[in-house]
């Protein structure tokens, strides 16, 4: 039996880490130059918004998973509190959710590898795959700490680029494009330079930005101390995100007016460019790089738990909760390592249009994952009033603060239907929940003959 449990190897710092690793990496590094493009300067507000809203389905979770002890993902409880159609459907959901990260990840490691040599975005998309699935087969305690570090590459960046951008902006230095000052928030067509429907339309990319802070909830099956571990890092890494993405943002927009940032590059890149420190743009674009590759991590770990969890609870097929010798879900790994492939011909066919589709469809799925985690919680509330009472991590401001959540995702979604870039994509993802409604019902007609 011990070889087909996961081990709790994870420790604190990894699960701090495994939750910033998996969240600041693609969407703030190479997305966030789209998402400016669209808002300007008012993408702080659209970071702050979403950032707050991620904060309460956080705690939400993490109320939820400590009041059952059995409890090892939010697919579980998803079963207890909505039915076993519903939580069948999330944790595929979440499943397909990550594999799109994943992509977006993998599409752009070939983008940063193009900084430095002129070879087609699969190629070196396709080898990081294999390195990454090499260290996922080894043990979870090596996927923790080569993610801390991965993560804390990131971290000590992002805080560089912030020390930095203060010194520039209290010295008045001089680049290209101007002078770095905190005017260049307003003075280059104001705080929303392209109107309300500019920022709104930014919400999409900005969700994305923050997917998989929900991460934590995945490890708790690996982490040694729980109930401590797990408030523990909900408490703190919102907060901190938040620090990280508004911080760098607002560094970002006084070195660099946003007029002059490009959707297709990443404006960390871009700026250091600017400072003209061509090493240091370098530096930046590894630093980006080892990020995507960090992010992909995460989502190689994520989805591969997430078919483990699957299969044990009789939701996939039964050989993929098989363990390998080092209490990994090998056969897991391979098959959602075999998926995220995709993404790598993606670049290949696409390469321009790849990174956006993926990442619409990934932010439209988690929309449904977050939203599954809300209404749980007012189930949970409702139905178990002494759970609630009894628990030493609530929820605060609910329910009012769960349905404010519900709605702002349902706004996200009438955004997308209305922009162009995002339409196609919004419309062809319940193709999906559709496909997986469908294997439920298969699946049910057969165990019932």
């Amino acid at each position: 039996m011990a070889q087909q449990e996961l081990k709790r190897d994870l420790a604190n710092r990894h699960v701090q880490l495994i939750a910033i690793g998996g969240t600041i990496g693609t969407g703030l590094f190479l997305g966030s130059g789209k998402a400016i493009q669209l808002a300007g300067p008012s993408i702080i507000f659209a970071y702050l918004t979403v950032g707050i809203a991620v904060f309460f389905i956080m705690r939400a979770l993490g109320e939820l998973l400590l009041s059952k002890v059995g409890y090892q993902s939010f697919t579980d409880i998803a079963q207890d509190y909505l039915g076993p159609r519903i939580a069948f459907v999330t944790g595929w959901t979440y499943w397909f959710c990550w594999i799109m990260i994943a992509m977006a990840d993998i599409i752009a490691v070939g983008v940063y590898v193009q900084y430095w040599f002129d070879i087609p975005q699969w190629v070196p998309a396709i080898i990081c795959l294999i390195i990454l699935l090499g260290f996922n087969l080894l043990t979870v305690k090596l996927f923790g700490e080569l993610e801390f570090w991965f993560a804390l590459i990131k971290v000590i960046t992002i805080l560089l680029l912030i020390g930095v951008g203060i010194i520039l902006l209290v010295i008045g230095f001089k680049t290209d494009a101007g002078t770095v000052t905190i005017r260049n928030l307003w003075e280059h067509g104001g705080i929303f330079p392209n109107g309300i429907s500019g920022f709104l339309l930014s919400f999409q990319m900005v969700l994305f930005a923050f997917v998989g802070v929900e991460l934590v909830g995945v490890s708790a099956a690996e982490t040694a101390n729980p109930r401590k571990n797990i408030p523990s890092a909900i408490n703190k890494i919102p907060l901190r995100i938040l620090f990280f993405y508004i911080g760098s943002i607002i560094v970002l927009l006084c070195i660099n007016p946003w007029t002059e940032l490009n959707a297709e590059e990443s404006p960390f890149v871009k700026t250091f460019s600017l400072i003209g420190i061509p090493i240091a743009a370098g530096i930046i674009n590894f630093v980006v790089l080892t990020s995507a590759a960090s992010a992909c991590n995460s989502g190689m770990f994520s989805t591969s738990r997430i078919l483990y969890n699957l299969s044990r609870s009789e939701q996939a097929p039964s050989n993929l909760a098989k363990l390998n010798k080092n209490h990994v879900p090998g056969n897991a790994l391979f098959i959602s390592t075999l998926v995220v492939s995709v993404g790598a011909l993606l670049s290949k066919l696409i390469p321009s249009q790849a990174f956006g589709i993926v990442s619409t469809i990934s932010a439209i799925c988690f929309i449904w994952v977050w939203g599954v985690i809300i209404v749980c919680h007012l189930k949970y509330k409702k139905t178990c009033p002494q759970l609630h009472a009894e628990s030493t991590f609530k929820a605060p401001f609910t329910p009012f603060v769960n349905y404010v959540v519900l709605t702002l995702f349902a706004m996200i979604l009438i955004i997308m239907l209305f922009a162009n870039e995002t339409r196609s994509a919004l419309l062809l993802t319940p193709l999906w929940f559709i496909l997986i409604f469908m294997m439920y019902s298969y699946r049910t007609k057969r165990k019932e003959k």
